[in-house]
């Protein structure tokens, strides 16, 4: 009589040894030698100049992961933000320009965001880049053909941090190909005609010749309409790339809507079809109904609106 086979039982038995996927070291000597060299320097960076989250205070990172999580959950759902700025809505309720906004200025989103604008962090630069890119693509899908116009910061900014942060987003979506169809643009350039009717918090007019460089920080809505109006003009060079085209300003953070309302205008000046806005946050938190739980199109055709309206504080 044949004596059964005996099959070891696959529990018991003792498992194969197998490279890790996930090693703690590299098997290269040249990648140790490399890590170690990269720690080293990172260690003395930390010395030299140290650095803390904006977000919570952590050392040796500007963000953190559990900070840097968070920017991804609050930039996971984009929602229309237009409801929350008086300048892109009509007295009748009618939306003049609808918005998409990545998430709302709050929290850590608030800290980065701010932190980003003063100093330009690349830690701080790759996570708002992701965002911003997920609402550039839930307002049009894959936006083929559709230009991306920023909105240029003032010269006294741009003198004062050295970049232009909604360019230096921009600029990082498009070196990790997450642009898709989409076509960016510069079109747009502050004036340099001065607003005499300009004011600044304190109600004092900026007099004639002299430029009034405190921001709109502070200001209320009528007079964030009167200080952007015929701020923004359209570059003489580029105007041929939007004329007839499909357009979408880009802007860090929504607050009135009275920048988008005169960055439109220009647009519209210049031959461009402004079908929409995105910003990276919005000041106000959306209502109930604002959250987008499915692709929110900004415009089902390349139906032109118009922003230069008269407003009833205007």
């Amino acid at each position: 009589m044949k004596s059964p086979t005996v099959c070891a039982d696959p529990d018991l038995a003792s498992s194969v040894m197998t490279a890790a996927k996930h090693r703690g070291s590299y098997s290269n000597r040249f990648w140790r030698w490399g890590e170690a060299l990269a720690a080293s320097f990172a260690e003395l960076l930390a010395l030299i100049s140290p650095i803390d989250c904006v977000c919570c205070g952590a050392e040796d990172s500007s963000l953190c992961a559990v900070c840097g999580r968070q920017i991804l959950r609050l930039t996971r759902t984009p929602f229309r933000a237009e409801g929350q700025a008086p300048a892109l809505m009509d007295v009748d309720g009618s939306v003049i320009l609808p918005v998409v906004a990545a998430a709302v200025y709050r929290e850590e989103m608030a800290q980065a965001v701010l932190s980003f604008k003063r100093h330009g962090q690349y830690q701080l630069e790759n996570a708002l880049a992701k965002g911003l890119g997920r609402a550039i693509r839930a307002s049009l899908g894959n936006g083929a053909n559709v230009r991306l116009v920023p909105v240029p910061s003032s010269a006294s900014a741009y003198r004062k941090r050295g970049f232009s942060p909604v360019h230096l987003l921009l600029r990082n979506l498009w070196l990790h190909g997450e642009l898709g169809g989409f076509v960016v643009v510069d079109a747009l350039r502050k004036s340099s005609r001065i607003n005499r009717g300009s004011t600044t918090p304190g109600g004092i007019r900026g007099a004639a010749g002299m430029a009034n460089h405190s921001g709109q920080k502070g200001l209320g809505r009528g007079q964030r309409a009167r200080r952007v109006r015929g701020s923004m003009m359209s570059r003489t060079p580029r105007r041929r790339l939007i004329r007839g085209q499909p357009c979408i300003i880009v802007d860090d953070v929504l607050t009135t809507g009275a920048t988008l309302a005169e960055a439109a205008r220009a647009l519209h000046a210049a031959g461009g079809i402004v079908v929409g806005a995105v910003v990276l946050s919005a000041t106000r938190a959306p209502d109930a109904g604002g959250v987008v739980s499915e692709a929110p199109q900004v415009s089902d055709s390349h139906k032109d609106l118009e922003k230069n309206k008269r407003r009833k504080d205007e």
